[in-house]
């Protein structure tokens, strides 16, 4: 059985380039530089098939699903509420479609409630409405480990809680994988799921302090503490130059680009 996890998005919450053809820093003829918003696809091969999870609903959903020729999906986990990680769940209709079937959303209550208050449509029909609903809602709580069924045998991921400002979010950890888009933080209960990391996909935001984001230095700096295998850097605004900052990191840490895929040891 193999895993591995494709980062389908790595840009910061307006993507890379902005509206109005903002690159910053970045250099438009590099392509790794051109970003959607976060999500990672993570695929499960086994004798029998593939099972297919997506962690968050990126306003770039159909582009990302279409990029990576990605037809089934099994379910989805969400990190947290806000829209850069939600508002592409519309198009999780197309999956209804094909699969015939709801598609399963994991997240904890205060995600889950905002999705039903957002997109309530997506959970039941409204009335007078010929359109069915396209998905159902789980609750995932923080150090409970769910196992999403598929084709591919059970792929488990296990939800801790970190820091984003005056919020909290949930990371994953997969296998020997954790991945934490959007992190400021990480309380003492959440330490233990950053051990023992062959990898971690990581926020790296900007250069400058953010008050809701590790910036540059401090992901660089619980990356010395915590000592992952190895580091992706994720969630990249747009004063943060791909091959500029590949050249200046260590070793062991290197940027995401859309559409980099990583075996994961399980």
């Amino acid at each position: 059985m193999t895993l591995t996890a494709t980062i389908l998005g790595c840009g910061s919450s307006g993507g890379v380039p902005r509206i109005g053809g903002d690159w910053g820093a970045c250099n438009p003829a590099n392509p790794k530089n051109r970003r959607r918003r976060c999500s990672l696809l993570l695929r499960q091969r086994g004798d029998n098939g593939e099972t297919t999870v997506l962690i968050d609903t990126s306003p770039d959903l159909r582009e990302q699903m279409l990029a990576e020729g990605i037809g089934h999906l099994d379910a989805v986990l969400y990190t947290h509420e806000h829209a850069d990680h939600t508002h592409g769940i519309d198009e999780l209709r197309a999956f209804y479609l094909r699969q015939r079937r709801r598609v399963p959303l994991w997240a904890d209550a205060v995600t889950g409630q905002m999705l039903v208050s957002r997109f309530g449509y997506c959970f039941s029909s409204p009335a007078g409405s010929d359109y069915p609903p396209i998905a159902t809602l789980h609750m995932l709580a923080a150090q409970h480990e769910t196992a999403v069924d598929g084709a591919g045998g059970p792929l488990r991921a296990m939800p801790f809680r970190v820091h984003h400002g005056q919020t909290d979010a949930f990371g994953f950890r997969i296998g020997a994988l954790a991945y934490t888009p959007d992190i400021n933080g990480v309380p003492e209960e959440s330490l233990k799921a950053l051990e023992n990391l062959d990898l971690w996909i990581v926020d790296a935001l900007r250069r400058n302090r953010h008050p809701s984001h590790f910036s540059l230095a401090e992901t660089l700096a619980w990356i010395e503490q915590l000592k992952p295998r190895r580091a992706i850097v994720t969630n990249m605004h747009v004063d943060l130059d791909f091959d500029t900052l590949a050249a200046e990191l260590p070793p062991n840490v290197s940027p995401a680009y859309d559409g980099l895929t990583v075996e994961i040891s399980q």
